[in-house]
């Protein structure tokens, strides 16, 4: 346990400084746009009541009042979240292929560490789950801020409040931010799936090289029609055989099936075909 932690703390060490540069992006791009909303709809109503003449409440009735989620729905809010989602699925192939082209082919090295192989494998998946919660977190940190900065902002006849919870309950961000613990399981525990099928497919193309590209997309190809096996089901044959919880548990099943395969070919993988 101990190796394969300090591998985990190893793989987070790599990627620090990107990963506080997305951190700070996050941070002040959200505030900035909390700001500028805030602005343009303050300057909004001042232009209509100081120039048209109209009343703060004719105004309110034309254009509502501003709320938290009129921030949320926007590029400034969104766009560092798609951008740290983006830089995060680059990490997954990045976390590989940076060992094979490095100037001293590192991932041998890395593989000849007095450890098993399974361990760099994990090792490297969890550094990716870490980051993925810890980003979550900032989210979840800023959002009281960002929430203050609003009210500050725009005066209390001119907003709509809203609670923490209710703006995290509020469309996608309900999946980063899951309301239940079983909702974290389910939602996570996916992620963790897709993150172990591609670092499979990865290693099939690094033990197979062109070969092992089509074996990888075949892999991936595979794990997704397991997983969707239900859903598929019903689709074809259009009628619904299960209930929503015997769905729900098939999926689970599934989902632990394509996990655990996926893991074991990766390591199958990192021991018979890759060697140094």
């Amino acid at each position: 346990m101990n190796r394969f932690m300090k591998l985990v703390n190893f793989e987070l060490s790599r990627f620090m400084k990107i990963y506080l540069v997305l951190v700070a992006m996050t941070v002040v791009v959200q505030v900035a746009g909390v700001i500028v909303k805030a602005n343009e709809y303050i300057g909004k109503a001042n232009q209509a009541i100081n120039e048209d003449g109209l009343s703060m409440a004719q105004f309110v009735e034309q254009n509502g009042v501003m709320s938290f989620m009129d921030f949320t729905r926007s590029l400034w809010f969104m766009g560092p979240i798609a951008i740290c989602a983006a830089a995060l699925i680059f990490y997954i192939f990045m976390i590989w292929y940076r060992d094979w082209f490095g100037k001293n082919t590192f991932i041998y090295r890395l593989l000849m560490l007095p450890t098993a192989r399974l361990n760099v494998y994990l090792a490297k998946a969890a550094s990716i789950v870490l980051m993925v919660l810890g980003l979550v977190s900032i989210q979840l940190i800023i959002l009281p801020l960002e929430n203050r900065v609003f009210k500050w902002m725009v005066p209390v006849d001119f907003r709509s409040d809203m609670t923490l919870g209710q703006i995290v309950n509020w469309n996608y961000l309900s999946i980063l931010v899951p309301q239940t613990f079983v909702e974290f399981i389910l939602y996570y525990g996916a992620g963790f799936m897709a993150v172990s099928v591609l670092f499979t497919a990865i290693l099939f193309e690094r033990s197979f090289r062109w070969k092992g590209l089509l074996l990888g997309i075949g892999y991936v190809t595979l794990s997704v029609i397991i997983f969707a096996l239900p859903v598929l089901s019903e689709l074809f044959l259009n009628r619904n055989y299960f209930y929503p919880l015997e769905m729900l548990g098939l999926e689970v099943a599934l989902g632990l099936i394509v996990t655990f395969m996926s893991i074991w070919m990766g390591h199958y993988l990192l021991t018979k075909k890759i060697t140094v």
